[in-house]
């Protein structure tokens, strides 16, 4: 099978810590993730996942932007 998935992490150091910080954002928006199958969620509650991580890292980012002058 040919695995061309844009989903793959660039820095792997931050492959524990990424997936420590998808359980924090899907407990925070009361998603039931679980370790294992999660194939009982919509797609529309792992894309709201996904797209609430995304927000919070653009905005760790952009506090840190503001913070250099």
């Amino acid at each position: 099978m040919n695995n061309n998935s844009s989903n793959k992490i660039n820095v792997k150091e931050a492959r524990e810590a990424l997936e420590k910080f998808k359980y924090e954002v899907a407990n925070e928006i009361g998603v039931p993730l679980k370790q294992g199958y999660n194939g009982d969620l919509t797609s529309a509650q792992n894309g709201y996942v996904g797209g609430y991580m995304v927000k919070k890292m653009i905005e760790a980012q952009e506090r840190e932007m503001a913070g250099r002058k």
